[in-house]
């Protein structure tokens, strides 16, 4: 085939014959997953950000997922340097990025090859790609893009060139990086998406910005609307139905940062690390119009001492960090556990070990979080498992953090972080906020670690208050706070620690089963997995298959009536994004074997025999791969 057929088999309308937009026909569809990408720096994450916020505006459900390079400005033009976002947008309610892209529009050719390389792409999937590249001045660049582009029609996708720059450059004079609001403009179109929207988000999204940088990015997305419509053959139309109640688009680390407002904490003590860095961004802009502070110390263990300091003094404070910043935290979490003092502590995991994968989603410190300090500090730890939890799961924890005087890590995960979806907008309520620390004169013989004997709680006492003056310390002590090294002491203070955790456990309810409460299969998972899972248990559910879920919002300590659940099913499996060795592994057996790790938890817990399976790719887990691993345990 002649590089001229091949131009004119992958741009319909350009090379061929020209619709006009009233004769375009528009086809209705349930969903689509869509991606936008380019070079770092170029505006793709901001251009599926602001189609999300569209779409969900007219009453889509969305679901975004930033695509992020692991380097910080990885060179121009790499295969591994795609930026960029991934949006699911579906006629209902979306609760994750779905399976393979069906849609993507690439700013150049070398970050597209990352997605195809990773398969990410659907087969005979729509690629809007760049075209400037054909003829650049540099005969490498002009070689390659003219390989690529054979290479992608020869493997079946629908390769549709667009001259945006070109075009660009006859709405506005500079087009150097206004190529995102164009490629905004064209899925405007593609979706039938309101323009009307689409200009105010626009004005949102450079509000900051000066009002002619506003106008001429409205140009450039009426320019791609434009070109669209003029040029593509194909148009789509996802039914939506607008809710009744009112709703907000936040990603996950905003609803954690709204949900350290709605709790009424004033204190944020941090040290900026990816993908935690942007919860902080937000309370800073925000926190001090409410009374609010953010303290950026010169590491991760100035601090969580910080924060420890500030709830010692009175306040109840929150520190965010991710995965090396927690590791670093353990010492002074210990603190906090011995002394008694409550804290809570945001972590949003991210890939591991060591510096790992920064930008990449794992789930790899559930044990870290339960485990890691030397002797025994039992501390309280809960996940998120929806961008809407986030917001939640803070409230919850600085309301137990405070009521048990306890430690309360909050996990979230880089795909939480980044993640976009419409929620309920919260309505405040007065429960959510803590009631003041009571400083009224300690009783005469009231002992600072007075711990009760059933729950091993005691009396929070601040600094200042009448008749509660005693010396803290992070030595072994006495219910006087005295250092005391006597055995007994020392066993009667572990005690109270953990009853704790008891006490509190008992005030948890049982989880809720997705699906039927018996059957061959249930599938446990804990954090951003959940709507992965959901969707996967419904398709098989509607292929006849027995197949129920269970997600765990408690992780210590883990909710009651587990044990009975489980005894309800013939097969019980774990999905996780940590690593567990594959049984079929050569060198793999029962002996050897290492479990994820909330399999692990379950397996010691309840000793029952669950499986597990899961995926570390450092992309969210897709609802295909998993009805896959369960059509296969069920065939065993």
């Amino acid at each position: 085939m002649s590089q001229a057929d091949t131009l004119k088999q992958s741009v319909p309308g350009v090379a061929g014959r020209v619709r006009s937009p009233a004769a375009k026909a528009v086809t209705e569809i349930e969903q689509q997953v869509v991606e936008i990408i380019s070079d770092s720096g170029e505006g793709a994450q901001s251009c599926g950000q602001s189609l999300g916020a569209i779409a969900a505006r007219m009453g889509n459900g969305v679901w975004t997922v930033e695509i992020i390079p692991a380097e910080i400005r990885p060179p121009a033009r790499s295969v591994a340097g795609a930026s960029g976002n991934r949006i699911r947008l579906g006629s209902r309610r979306v609760t994750n990025g779905g399976d393979e892209t069906d849609l993507v529009v690439a700013l150049n050719e070398q970050v597209l090859l990352g997605r195809v390389r990773a398969g990410e792409l659907k087969p005979g999937c729509t690629i809007l790609l760049e075209s400037k590249w054909r003829d650049d001045t540099d005969p490498r660049i002009a070689s390659s893009y003219l390989q690529t582009h054979e290479q992608l029609v020869s493997s079946g996708y629908r390769v549709v060139e667009v001259p945006m720059e070109r075009e660009c450059k006859t709405a506005v004079a500079d087009a150097r990086r206004g190529k995102n609001m164009f490629a905004l403009g064209m899925l405007c179109s593609i979706y039938s998406l309101d323009m009307g929207m689409a200009r105010e988000q626009v004005a949102l999204t450079f509000r900051k910005k000066s009002r002619e940088v506003i106008d001429n990015n409205v140009l450039l997305l009426e320019a791609g609307h434009r070109w669209a419509e003029t040029n593509l053959e194909f148009k789509y139309r996802i039914p939506a139905v607008p809710s009744s109640e009112a709703q907000i688009v936040v990603n996950g680390n905003t609803a954690l940062a709204l949900g350290v407002l709605a709790s009424g904490m004033e204190v944020c003590a941090m040290y900026p690390i990816t993908p935690a860095t942007s919860a902080s961004h937000y309370l800073a802009d925000v926190f001090e119009k409410v009374g609010g502070v953010v303290h950026q110390a010169e590491d991760e263990i100035a601090a969580c001492a910080f924060a420890i300091g500030a709830s010692y003094a009175g306040k109840c404070t929150v520190t965010i960090t991710s995965g090396p910043g927690y590791a670093l935290k353990q010492e002074a979490i210990g603190l906090a556990a011995m002394a008694e003092i409550p804290l809570v502590v945001i972590n949003v995991q991210r890939g591991g070990p060591s510096t790992g994968q920064p930008t990449k989603v794992e789930q790899g410190d559930l044990l870290t979080t339960m485990f890691g300090s030397h002797g025994d500090a039992p501390k309280v730890v809960l996940a998120a498992s929806t961008v809407e939890d986030c917001f939640y799961s803070v409230i919850t924890a600085r309301k137990i953090a405070e009521t048990f005087n306890m430690v309360v890590v909050v996990l979230s995960d880089a795909s939480l972080a980044t993640a976009q979806t419409p929620f309920p907008r919260p309505e405040f309520k007065d429960a959510w906020v803590a009631p003041p620390v009571d400083q009224t004169p300690v009783p005469s013989g009231m002992r600072p670690y007075d711990w009760d004997a059933e729950t091993g709680l005691a009396r929070r006492i601040v600094p200042g208050q009448p008749g509660g003056m005693h010396t803290i310390t992070g030595l072994a002590h006495d219910r006087d706070s005295h250092v005391a090294y006597d055995p007994d002491i020392n066993e009667e203070g572990l005690r109270a620690r953990s009853l704790k955790l008891a006490a509190l456990q008992k005030t948890l309810k049982p989880p809720t089963v997705f699906g039927d409460e018996t059957g061959d299969l249930l599938l446990i998972g804990w954090g951003s997995t959940r709507g992965t899972i959901e969707e996967a248990v419904e398709r098989m559910r509607a292929e006849g298959r027995r197949v129920s879920s269970l997600h765990l919002r408690f992780l210590q300590p883990l909710p009651p009536a587990i044990n009975d659940i489980m005894a309800g099913f013939d097969k019980v499996m774990t999905i996780e994004t940590n690593w567990s060795d594959q049984p079929d592994e050569a060198i793999i057996d029962e002996h050897n074997r290492r479990y994820s790790a909330l399999a692990m938890l379950l397996r010691s817990r309840y000793l029952v025999d669950i499986d597990c399976w899961t995926q570390v790719r450092g992309a969210p887990i897709k609802p295909g791969a998993i009805c896959k691993v369960i059509r296969e345990k069920l065939d065993q």
